[in-house]
Protein backbone atom coordinates (compact mmCIF):
# COMPACT_ATOMS: atom_id res chain seq x y z
CA UNK A 1 0.00 0.00 0.00
CA UNK A 2 1.54 3.35 -0.80
CA UNK A 3 1.88 5.92 1.49
CA UNK A 4 -0.58 8.10 -0.10
CA UNK A 5 -3.34 5.73 0.29
CA UNK A 6 -6.61 6.18 2.20
CA UNK A 7 -6.42 4.43 5.30
CA UNK A 8 -9.18 3.71 8.00
CA UNK A 9 -8.40 5.45 11.28
CA UNK A 10 -10.26 3.14 13.30
CA UNK A 11 -7.92 0.34 12.65
CA UNK A 12 -5.35 2.06 14.74
CA UNK A 13 -4.53 2.33 18.17
CA UNK A 14 -6.15 5.42 19.29
CA UNK A 15 -2.59 5.94 22.11
CA UNK A 16 -0.52 4.54 19.25
CA UNK A 17 -1.60 5.96 15.58
CA UNK A 18 1.00 4.36 14.09
CA UNK A 19 0.25 0.77 15.25
CA UNK A 20 -2.81 -1.26 13.56
CA UNK A 21 -4.83 -3.08 15.84
CA UNK A 22 -8.65 -4.82 15.43
CA UNK A 23 -8.71 -5.16 19.39
CA UNK A 24 -11.64 -2.98 20.68
CA UNK A 25 -11.88 -1.57 24.84
CA UNK A 26 -14.88 -3.38 25.75
CA UNK A 27 -15.99 -0.19 27.84
CA UNK A 28 -14.89 2.87 25.29
CA UNK A 29 -15.00 0.74 22.33
CA UNK A 30 -11.64 2.50 20.81
CA UNK A 31 -8.94 0.77 19.13
CA UNK A 32 -6.13 0.03 21.32
CA UNK A 33 -3.09 -2.21 20.09
CA UNK A 34 -1.70 -4.91 22.08
CA UNK A 35 0.60 -2.56 24.66
CA UNK A 36 -2.39 -0.63 25.90
CA UNK A 37 -4.98 -4.08 26.30
CA UNK A 38 -5.87 -5.21 29.81
CA UNK A 39 -7.24 -7.87 30.45
CA UNK A 40 -10.70 -7.57 32.33
CA UNK A 41 -13.93 -9.78 33.35
CA UNK A 42 -15.67 -8.37 29.92
CA UNK A 43 -12.71 -8.38 27.59
CA UNK A 44 -10.06 -6.15 27.23
CA UNK A 45 -9.74 -2.68 28.09
CA UNK A 46 -7.38 0.67 27.90
CA UNK A 47 -5.27 2.53 30.04
CA UNK A 48 -7.85 4.78 30.98
CA UNK A 49 -10.99 2.88 31.01
CA UNK A 50 -8.73 1.18 33.10
CA UNK A 51 -7.75 3.87 35.78
CA UNK A 52 -11.23 5.56 35.99
CA UNK A 53 -12.55 1.78 37.07
CA UNK A 54 -9.49 1.67 40.33
CA UNK A 55 -10.63 5.27 40.88
CA UNK A 56 -14.44 4.45 41.09
CA UNK A 57 -13.57 0.81 43.40
CA UNK A 58 -13.35 0.96 46.89
CA UNK A 59 -9.73 -0.66 48.10
CA UNK A 60 -11.31 -3.97 49.82
CA UNK A 61 -12.85 -4.39 46.16
CA UNK A 62 -10.24 -4.01 44.48
CA UNK A 63 -7.71 -6.88 46.40
CA UNK A 64 -10.70 -8.94 45.76
CA UNK A 65 -10.82 -7.97 42.31
CA UNK A 66 -6.81 -8.62 42.05
CA UNK A 67 -6.97 -11.70 43.33
CA UNK A 68 -9.85 -13.15 41.34
CA UNK A 69 -7.72 -11.91 37.94
CA UNK A 70 -4.91 -13.49 39.04
CA UNK A 71 -6.88 -17.05 39.36
CA UNK A 72 -8.46 -16.40 36.42
CA UNK A 73 -5.39 -15.88 34.46
CA UNK A 74 -3.71 -18.89 35.01
CA UNK A 75 -3.71 -21.73 32.21
CA UNK A 76 -6.22 -23.54 34.40
CA UNK A 77 -7.60 -25.82 31.71
CA UNK A 78 -4.39 -26.22 30.09
CA UNK A 79 -3.53 -27.87 32.80
CA UNK A 80 -6.29 -30.29 33.05
CA UNK A 81 -5.59 -31.25 29.32
CA UNK A 82 -1.63 -31.96 30.35
CA UNK A 83 -3.13 -33.94 33.14
CA UNK A 84 -6.19 -35.94 32.14
CA UNK A 85 -4.04 -36.34 28.42
CA UNK A 86 -0.81 -37.70 30.88
CA UNK A 87 -2.73 -40.02 32.87
CA UNK A 88 -4.63 -42.04 29.86
CA UNK A 89 -1.64 -42.20 27.69
CA UNK A 90 0.17 -43.64 30.42
CA UNK A 91 -2.53 -46.45 31.65
CA UNK A 92 -2.53 -46.79 27.89
CA UNK A 93 0.92 -48.24 27.75
CA UNK A 94 0.88 -50.44 30.61
CA UNK A 95 0.81 -54.26 29.70
CA UNK A 96 -2.72 -56.01 29.46
CA UNK A 97 -4.76 -52.53 30.02
CA UNK A 98 -6.39 -52.32 26.64
CA UNK A 99 -7.84 -48.82 27.10
CA UNK A 100 -6.53 -47.87 23.54
CA UNK A 101 -8.74 -50.13 22.21
CA UNK A 102 -11.62 -48.55 23.86
CA UNK A 103 -10.32 -44.76 22.92
CA UNK A 104 -8.65 -44.73 19.55
CA UNK A 105 -10.17 -43.33 16.06
CA UNK A 106 -11.55 -45.34 13.43
CA UNK A 107 -13.87 -43.81 11.18
CA UNK A 108 -15.37 -47.52 11.17
CA UNK A 109 -17.11 -46.84 14.69
CA UNK A 110 -19.26 -43.84 13.14
CA UNK A 111 -20.78 -46.00 10.24
CA UNK A 112 -22.67 -48.23 11.19
CA UNK A 113 -22.49 -49.69 8.13
CA UNK A 114 -19.40 -51.25 8.69
CA UNK A 115 -20.77 -53.82 11.45
CA UNK A 116 -18.39 -52.62 13.96
CA UNK A 117 -19.56 -51.18 17.18
CA UNK A 118 -21.21 -47.63 17.18
CA UNK A 119 -18.55 -45.96 19.31
CA UNK A 120 -18.89 -41.88 18.37
CA UNK A 121 -16.93 -40.55 21.43
CA UNK A 122 -14.04 -41.82 20.13
CA UNK A 123 -13.61 -38.78 17.71
CA UNK A 124 -12.56 -36.96 20.70
CA UNK A 125 -10.99 -39.56 22.86
CA UNK A 126 -8.06 -40.45 20.22
CA UNK A 127 -7.02 -37.03 21.95
CA UNK A 128 -6.46 -38.34 25.35
CA UNK A 129 -4.21 -41.85 23.88
CA UNK A 130 -0.74 -41.35 21.97
CA UNK A 131 1.41 -43.99 20.37
CA UNK A 132 4.63 -44.26 22.58
CA UNK A 133 6.25 -41.52 25.08
CA UNK A 134 7.77 -38.99 22.49
CA UNK A 135 4.29 -38.53 20.61
CA UNK A 136 2.98 -37.78 24.44
CA UNK A 137 5.60 -35.08 25.08
CA UNK A 138 5.74 -33.41 21.64
CA UNK A 139 1.66 -32.59 21.81
CA UNK A 140 1.97 -31.89 25.65
CA UNK A 141 4.81 -29.47 25.03
CA UNK A 142 3.28 -27.70 22.47
CA UNK A 143 -0.12 -27.33 24.16
CA UNK A 144 1.77 -26.00 27.15
CA UNK A 145 3.54 -23.57 24.82
CA UNK A 146 0.21 -22.49 22.98
CA UNK A 147 -2.38 -22.37 25.93
CA UNK A 148 -0.82 -20.74 28.69
CA UNK A 149 -0.96 -17.27 25.93
CA UNK A 150 -4.20 -18.48 24.61
CA UNK A 151 -6.16 -19.62 27.17
CA UNK A 152 -5.81 -16.08 29.13
CA UNK A 153 -6.54 -14.67 26.03
CA UNK A 154 -9.67 -16.41 25.44
CA UNK A 155 -11.15 -17.50 28.66
CA UNK A 156 -11.35 -21.17 30.22
CA UNK A 157 -14.57 -21.85 28.36
CA UNK A 158 -13.62 -20.26 24.91
CA UNK A 159 -10.38 -21.97 24.98
CA UNK A 160 -11.55 -25.69 25.74
CA UNK A 161 -14.24 -25.38 22.99
CA UNK A 162 -11.46 -24.55 20.84
CA UNK A 163 -9.13 -27.82 21.76
CA UNK A 164 -12.44 -29.95 21.88
CA UNK A 165 -13.70 -28.70 18.32
CA UNK A 166 -10.33 -28.90 16.95
CA UNK A 167 -10.07 -32.63 17.81
CA UNK A 168 -13.27 -33.23 16.47
CA UNK A 169 -11.70 -31.63 13.40
CA UNK A 170 -9.13 -33.69 12.87
CA UNK A 171 -10.94 -36.66 13.27
CA UNK A 172 -13.46 -35.60 10.65
CA UNK A 173 -10.79 -35.13 8.15
CA UNK A 174 -9.52 -38.84 9.21
CA UNK A 175 -13.14 -39.45 8.01
CA UNK A 176 -12.82 -37.84 4.70
CA UNK A 177 -9.66 -38.55 3.60
CA UNK A 178 -8.49 -41.97 5.32
CA UNK A 179 -11.07 -43.76 6.38
CA UNK A 180 -10.74 -46.82 7.87
CA UNK A 181 -7.39 -45.57 9.38
CA UNK A 182 -6.49 -46.16 13.26
CA UNK A 183 -4.94 -42.83 14.40
CA UNK A 184 -4.50 -41.84 18.23
CA UNK A 185 -2.94 -38.49 19.79
CA UNK A 186 -4.08 -34.77 19.95
CA UNK A 187 -2.03 -33.93 17.49
CA UNK A 188 -5.64 -31.90 15.64
CA UNK A 189 -6.14 -30.60 18.46
CA UNK A 190 -2.45 -29.25 18.70
CA UNK A 191 -3.30 -27.69 15.32
CA UNK A 192 -6.12 -26.40 16.34
CA UNK A 193 -4.73 -23.99 18.30
CA UNK A 194 -2.21 -23.29 15.85
CA UNK A 195 -4.56 -22.42 13.38
CA UNK A 196 -6.54 -20.10 16.19
CA UNK A 197 -3.63 -18.54 17.77
CA UNK A 198 -2.43 -17.14 13.65
CA UNK A 199 -5.70 -15.84 13.22
CA UNK A 200 -6.14 -14.06 16.39
CA UNK A 201 -2.78 -13.05 16.17
CA UNK A 202 -3.52 -11.89 12.85
CA UNK A 203 -6.22 -10.19 14.15
CA UNK A 204 -4.42 -8.23 17.01
CA UNK A 205 -2.05 -7.32 15.05
CA UNK A 206 0.99 -9.95 16.45
CA UNK A 207 3.85 -10.85 14.15
CA UNK A 208 2.52 -14.16 12.81
CA UNK A 209 5.68 -15.25 10.78
CA UNK A 210 6.96 -17.30 13.71
CA UNK A 211 3.77 -19.72 13.55
CA UNK A 212 3.15 -19.81 10.42
CA UNK A 213 6.73 -21.38 10.01
CA UNK A 214 5.91 -24.00 12.76
CA UNK A 215 2.71 -25.43 11.32
CA UNK A 216 4.42 -25.24 7.70
CA UNK A 217 7.42 -27.93 8.51
CA UNK A 218 4.58 -29.58 10.87
CA UNK A 219 2.24 -30.12 7.44
CA UNK A 220 5.85 -30.56 5.37
CA UNK A 221 7.19 -33.51 7.68
CA UNK A 222 3.38 -34.75 7.34
CA UNK A 223 3.21 -35.88 4.02
CA UNK A 224 7.24 -36.66 3.42
CA UNK A 225 7.50 -40.82 2.64
CA UNK A 226 9.72 -41.86 5.92
CA UNK A 227 10.12 -45.40 6.25
CA UNK A 228 8.71 -46.43 9.93
CA UNK A 229 7.41 -42.81 10.76
CA UNK A 230 3.52 -42.50 10.21
CA UNK A 231 1.81 -38.74 10.56
CA UNK A 232 -1.78 -38.54 10.10
CA UNK A 233 -1.53 -35.59 8.20
CA UNK A 234 -5.12 -35.70 7.51
CA UNK A 235 -5.75 -34.97 11.12
CA UNK A 236 -3.60 -31.53 11.18
CA UNK A 237 -4.91 -30.35 7.98
CA UNK A 238 -8.91 -30.77 9.50
CA UNK A 239 -7.58 -29.53 13.12
CA UNK A 240 -5.69 -27.03 11.57
CA UNK A 241 -8.86 -25.63 9.57
CA UNK A 242 -11.56 -25.89 12.55
CA UNK A 243 -8.74 -24.29 14.72
CA UNK A 244 -8.47 -21.42 12.52
CA UNK A 245 -12.39 -21.55 11.66
CA UNK A 246 -13.28 -20.99 15.17
CA UNK A 247 -10.23 -18.47 15.67
CA UNK A 248 -12.09 -16.43 13.59
CA UNK A 249 -15.23 -16.52 14.97
CA UNK A 250 -13.63 -15.48 18.17
CA UNK A 251 -11.90 -11.88 16.27
CA UNK A 252 -15.04 -11.43 14.92
CA UNK A 253 -17.17 -11.79 17.69
CA UNK A 254 -15.04 -10.24 20.18
CA UNK A 255 -17.52 -7.70 21.83
CA UNK A 256 -20.23 -8.37 25.05
CA UNK A 257 -22.83 -8.09 22.97
CA UNK A 258 -21.90 -10.08 20.30
CA UNK A 259 -21.78 -13.17 23.10
CA UNK A 260 -25.36 -15.11 21.33
CA UNK A 261 -23.93 -15.07 17.76
CA UNK A 262 -20.89 -16.31 18.95
CA UNK A 263 -22.33 -19.12 20.38
CA UNK A 264 -24.57 -19.53 17.84
CA UNK A 265 -21.80 -20.03 15.41
CA UNK A 266 -20.19 -22.01 17.17
CA UNK A 267 -22.56 -24.64 17.71
CA UNK A 268 -23.48 -24.05 13.74
CA UNK A 269 -19.32 -25.34 13.44
CA UNK A 270 -20.23 -28.19 15.74
CA UNK A 271 -23.05 -29.45 13.74
CA UNK A 272 -21.42 -28.94 10.32
CA UNK A 273 -18.72 -31.13 11.80
CA UNK A 274 -21.56 -33.84 12.66
CA UNK A 275 -22.91 -33.41 9.20
CA UNK A 276 -19.55 -34.38 7.71
CA UNK A 277 -18.87 -37.12 9.55
CA UNK A 278 -22.08 -38.81 7.84
CA UNK A 279 -20.81 -38.41 4.13
CA UNK A 280 -19.35 -41.90 4.02
CA UNK A 281 -22.38 -43.54 5.70
CA UNK A 282 -24.20 -42.05 2.37
CA UNK A 283 -22.03 -42.91 0.02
Amino acid sequence: MSADAPRNTDDYCYRHPDRRSYVLCQRCLRTICPECQTQAAVGVICPECMKEQRQATPPRVRRAQASVRALDSRPLVTFWILGVTAVVSLIAVVPGVPIANYLAFNSVFIDPSTGAPFQPWRVLTTALVHNGFLHLGLNMLAVWWIGRSLEPLLGHVRYLVLYVLSAFGGSVAMTLIAPGTTVVGASGAVFGLLGALLVIGRHIGANVRGILIIVGINLVIGLLPIPGFYVAWQAHLGGLAVGALVGLIFARTRRLDQRMPQNLLLVAVAVVLIALCAIPVLL
